[in-house]
């Protein structure tokens, strides 16, 4: 008999049926701890359909965090007045963090990038191509790219101590308070004239 223990065929909904296995395993173990064959099992897969898919573990790792980081949502606070882009990116971000099950899911890549350089530079392509440089397009052309990342180190920052390490009073503050409280210094990251006065950078 060739059962195959209830082993999926290659189409959409097993490739729905991988990631779903991935992010999970990827959220409740890290990168490291995350293998092919373990995907595939909790998928009920072969490991080669895994590789069909994905290619790798890092082809994996990339498309889990496409589907755990906010990126389209994240992306759409660009659109409107570069006047008040900070609130919009500030009160987006807040937001998808908040959401329990985003939100658990974003906290695990943090950790697996901070713990796994393989993560790390997956993490950060995606995020320079994605994320940063789009939104370098939209200010002005000197500094454009260090500026988004300044800002991303800003919300980065409240990411970390406000939803994985819960320090308070970050924690239990509102999330309208704290977008509306870091908004001027992510504006004056992305927009502020005197944000690289005192540097010798250019780009």
């Amino acid at each position: 008999m060739t059962e195959e223990r209830g082993r999926r065929p290659g189409n959409p909904q097993t490739r729905d049926a991988i990631m779903e296995a991935a992010v999970g395993s990827f959220t409740a173990k890290g990168y490291a701890q995350t293998t092919i064959r373990g995907v595939a099992r909790t998928a009920g897969v072969d490991p080669a359909l895994v590789m069909h898919f994905f290619g790798s573990k890092d082809g994996l790792f990339a498309s889990a965090i496409r589907q755990s980081m906010p990126i389209e949502g994240l992306a759409a606070s660009f659109d409107g007045d570069l006047g008040d882009l900070g609130l919009r990116l500030a009160t987006r971000y807040l937001s998808l963090w908040d959401d329990p099950e985003r939100g658990a899911r974003m906290a695990a890549i943090l950790h697996a990038a901070a713990a796994t350089p393989a993560a790390a530079d997956l993490l950060k392509e995606l995020m320079r191509q994605e994320l940063v440089r789009p939104l370098a397009t939209l200010l002005e052309p000197e500094h454009a790219e260090s500026r988004a990342l300044l800002a991303a180190t800003q919300l980065i920052g409240v990411a970390m101590l406000r939803y994985v390490l819960r320090m308070e009073p970050l924690t239990s503050m509102p999330t309208d308070q704290l977008a509306a409280t870091i908004a001027p210094t992510l504006q004056r990251y992305l927009t502020g004239a005197d944000s690289f006065a005192t540097t010798g950078e250019g780009r």
